[in-house]
């Protein structure tokens, strides 16, 4: 990898700035608080982004390198990859997320890993570096490799920590006994004793102790439980079925009450009826004695006529006999005729009165009297009311009693929908005297039901007090049941890391250690000007130089300053190992304390280090131009 511009717009101290970047070495030179720091500052946070938290500092680095007049807080860097792509990274450090575009200027931003917290994870993608990696290999301050002569033991067991597991921050044997210590305090074993472990497993004991000793009680409930359930089941279907019945006797008691209206009806029908042929027979007799009448009247008036006939012929010839004898009389009265014609007249009127009037009187004493019979007309009226009234009694008969068996029929389907469930087709009822009883049967078995269910309800009620304290048993026993395989899982975890750490330093000492100490080795013989040509490492001794005569010393009886270089030899060993790509390397007031000797030293490995890598030096002494210009080689100067 290879960066080839910076350009800061706004970023600390710095402003509206563009720098070249070149292969090989690149010093950053200028006098202290001139900006060389935030320049790498820059770069780092180009990559990973600025952080607002404050990891125990008085300012973030957010806060520490945001212009204070509200100047745009953003850069641009471009670098390329070992395989020749080409990138840009723009980034506004008031956002979360840069731009990267690649070579064709397009942004591509969306292509890499982008997590919620973190933000875009583009420069891990590309170099499998993740932070705090970069910082604790490419990145080396001045502060990381200056120590006193007093704090010699902490370099060389921040040696020893980096060959033996890779982190200069974490011993292999220290991070075992924390382990230990941490799994002794917080978990316990078999045979300890008031560690976590054990108390949960007395408080398991005991509480399963008393959950044995009132698992009686629960066993009483579930029994009184499932009496209560089938106690409610019978009381259900016991309700349902006087319900039922219930519903049987109100349709028999309404049927009931629909028959009488019919039979009602049908009581005046047949009243009607029966008064209708009384009436019938009556109006017969009426009729008879009506006819018995005309044929007297018919009778009597023959004999009238022939009695008037008679009365007739008898006055004729009395006439006849009168007139004759008149007619004597004026044959022998000549003279007196007109007399006794006069005579003869008036006699025969007045006895012909005196007889009609006679036989008029005999008629009128004789003959029935014949008038419009009222009595057979109201007969007959009433007969014809009651006829009527039949008519519209029998059809009201007919459509009640379809209605009634329509109704009857719908109830009685309803009814049987209803509790098909609980009763059977052939069980439905038509007496009222056998529902009553079927009733009063149910109710009471109902009550006896709800009383045993009454009791039962009381049992328990005083059993389950109990049963919550039973209950509050269980919880502590799940709790520390819960406790204790978390412990367990604890345990086992803790295990599993000490084999996985184990099997990791197992795995470095074997295959990574061996690289590192070679490539140490061969750093070391550069930077020492052959002094020190092998660095061995062992779990005894720690890390062993090879002296000119072959024989071993350890490190920590080496002057402070060669440790210092097996130190920065051996982080600049590991850059190799951890990457993918070829990272620059960033070197910060470094050899601020470095002789003129061992800087040359180490400047002429860095030269050759600067053929594969870029080399960032940022200084604010001459001493490593001075230096580079006498060896007469290139390097790319930057003046702050």
């Amino acid at each position: 990898m290879k960066i080839n511009k910076l350009k800061i717009n706004s970023f600390g101290k710095i402003k509206n700035k563009e720098i070249e970047l070149k292969d090989g070495i690149n010093i950053f030179y200028g006098k202290n608080e001139t900006g060389k720091s935030t320049i790498l500052n820059f770069i780092y946070n180009s990559f990973y982004g600025i952080s607002k938290n404050k990891k125990g500092r008085i300012l973030s680095d957010y806060e520490k390198y945001k212009p204070w007049e509200g100047e745009e807080f953003s850069g641009k860097v471009q670098y390329e990859l070992d395989n020749k792509e080409k990138y840009e990274i723009y980034r506004d450090f008031n956002k979360k997320n840069p731009k990267i575009f690649n070579e064709n200027s397009e942004d591509i931003s969306k292509e890499f890993t982008i997590d919620k917290k973190i933000g875009n994870e583009f420069f891990y993608d590309q170099t499998k570096v993740d932070e705090d990696l970069f910082i604790s290999t490419v990145g080396i301050l001045q502060k990381e490799v200056e120590l006193e002569k007093n704090n010699q033991n902490y370099l060389v067991q921040k040696l020893a920590n980096l060959v033996g597991t890779g982190e200069d921050n974490i011993s292999f044997k220290r991070a075992i006994d924390r382990i230990n210590r941490r799994q002794l305090g917080e978990i316990g074993t078999g045979r300890s004793r008031e560690k976590p472990i054990n108390i949960i497993t007395k408080n398991i004991e005991e509480l399963e102790e008393q959950k044995n000793n009132l698992k009686n009680y629960q066993n009483e409930k579930y029994e009184i439980e499932e009496e209560e359930n089938k106690l409610l089941k019978n009381i259900k279907d016991l309700e349902n079925k006087n319900n039922y019945l219930k519903e049987i006797k109100l349709l028999l008691e309404n049927k009931k009450i629909e028959k009488e209206k019919i039979k009602l009806k049908e009581k005046i029908e047949k009243e009607n009826s029966e008064k209708i042929i009384n009436l019938e027979n009556k109006l017969i007799e009426e009729k008879n004695i009506e006819k018995e009448k005309i044929e007297k009247n018919k009778l009597q008036d023959e004999k009238i006529k022939k009695e008037k006939n008679k009365l007739n012929k008898k006055l004729i010839i009395f006439f006849i006999i009168l007139f004759l004898i008149n007619l004597i009389i004026i044959l022998y009265l000549k003279n007196n005729l007109k007399y006794i014609f006069l005579l003869t007249v008036p006699t025969y009127l007045g006895l012909s009165y005196f007889f009609k009037n006679k036989l008029n009187k005999k008629i009128k004493n004789n003959k029935v009297e014949l008038t419009e019979n009222l009595e057979i007309k109201n007969i007959e009226n009433q007969i014809n009311l009651l006829k009527i009234n039949n008519d519209n009694l029998n059809s009201e008969l007919k459509e009640l009693n379809n209605k009634f068996n329509l109704k009857n029929n719908l109830e009685i389907e309803k009814i049987k929908n209803k509790y098909k469930n609980i009763i059977e087709e052939n069980e439905i009822l038509n007496n009222l005297e056998n529902i009553n009883y079927e009733i009063e049967k149910q109710q009471n078995e109902l009550n006896k039901n709800k009383i045993e269910l009454h009791k039962l309800k009381l049992n328990k009620e005083n059993i389950e007090p109990k049963i919550d304290e039973l209950s509050k048993i269980e919880e502590q026993l799940i709790f520390n049941e819960n406790n204790k395989n978390n412990l367990e899982q604890l345990n086992q975890s803790i295990e599993l890391a000490k084999n996985i750490l184990e099997e990791a330093y197992i795995e470095m000492r074997e295959n990574i250690t061996p690289k590192f100490t070679n490539n140490l080795s061969r750093i070391i013989s550069v930077i020492t000007n052959n002094k020190y040509n092998k660095i061995k490492f062992n779990e005894e001794n720690g890390i062993m130089v090879e002296l000119s005569n072959g024989d071993y010393m350890q490190v920590d009886k080496l002057s402070t300053g060669t440790i210092e270089q097996l130190y920065l030899s051996l982080r600049i060993s590991m850059i190799d190992e951890l990457s993918e790509e070829t990272l620059p390397l960033f070197l910060d007031e470094t050899f601020a304390y470095y002789d003129e000797e061992r800087l040359q030293n180490v400047l002429v490995f860095l030269l050759k280090e600067a053929q594969k890598r870029q080399i960032f030096i940022f200084t604010c002494s001459k001493r490593e131009i001075d230096i580079l210009e006498s060896l007469n080689t290139k390097y790319n100067l930057i003046e702050i």
